[in-house]
């Protein structure tokens, strides 16, 4: 990569589905050890962008540049049955040579690795257990060791605080801050609910119209540039201490205006 100190960086992305232009013009940068959250409302492309990044999905314009290494992911909805016969160190164990063809014999250096991560995590009380009967909170923390056994220097995450308790929300936005810095890993996280998340991160990337504008929350989140994102009025409003984001109705000329809100965010 040729820019600086970024372990990714995206350049006037585009990625078009079927015929719908999904993404149109996305350019944001991460570097080494940044939390960044991915805010957009359901169906703003979120999950395509992380595809993007990942190579899942071509790009039709555009650049791509990610820093050499392992990149980890946990992807959106994993739903494990309850019967599942696979412990929470075996799912974990899979994130080193589940790629692999044939058995692997097992090491002391890999198992070494996969309680490391457990323990980074703070799974290893539940590390024996079937993965499937594990609260969400608890499954979270297994997918977060699955992606970091590696040791990447990028971990993407879609949606991971959907459906969890306010508590378990909590838990892993605090473990996502420590492991960023302790890993060394840049961190990209998609929500659509960033009341538990903006006074974590270092940064946002704010997806809407196909596009995205990025930068620390209180540059990002304002009236004036969401309007510019969003190609209409939005407004920005400050509720006991929260921040609402309000849209207005495209035509502004009609008698009624919609006043749908669009997410509640918190700000630092």
């Amino acid at each position: 990569m040729n820019t600086g100190a970024a372990v990714l960086a995206l350049e006037r992305v585009a990625v078009t589905l079927g015929e719908r232009p999904v993404l149109r013009e996305v350019s944001f940068r991460l570097e080494t050890e940044q939390f960044c959250a991915l805010i957009g409302t359901n169906g703003s492309g979120k999950t395509t962008l992380l595809r993007a990044i990942l190579g899942f999905i071509r790009v039709q314009s555009g650049r791509v540049d990610r820093a050499a290494g392992a990149v980890g992911y946990v992807p959106q909805k994993i739903t494990l049955d309850p019967g599942l016969p696979l412990r929470a160190c075996d799912v974990v164990a899979l994130g080193l040579d589940g790629a692999r063809f044939g058995t692997r014999l097992p090491s002391k250096a890999r198992a070494a690795r996969v309680q490391e991560m457990l323990r980074a995590v703070g799974a290893e009380e539940f590390a024996e257990q079937r993965v499937g009967a594990l609260s969400g909170g608890q499954q979270q923390r297994v997918l977060l060791a699955h992606a970091l056994v590696r040791r990447p220097k990028l971990l993407l995450l879609d949606e991971p605080l959907a459906n969890l308790d306010v508590g378990s929300t909590a838990e892993i936005v605090a473990l996502l801050r420590r492991l960023s810095h302790e890993f060394g890993a840049a961190v990209l996280l998609s929500a659509h609910d960033m009341n538990p998340l903006l006074p974590a991160v270092d940064r946002i990337v704010y997806l809407a119209n196909g596009c995205a504008v990025s930068g620390k929350a209180d540059e990002v989140v304002r009236t004036e540039v969401l309007s510019r994102l969003y190609g209409y009025h939005v407004d920005v409003l400050r509720v006991h201490g929260r921040v609402v984001v309000v849209a207005g109705a495209r035509d502004e000329s009609q008698d009624a205006l919609e006043r749908d809100p669009v997410h509640t965010i918190t700000v630092p």
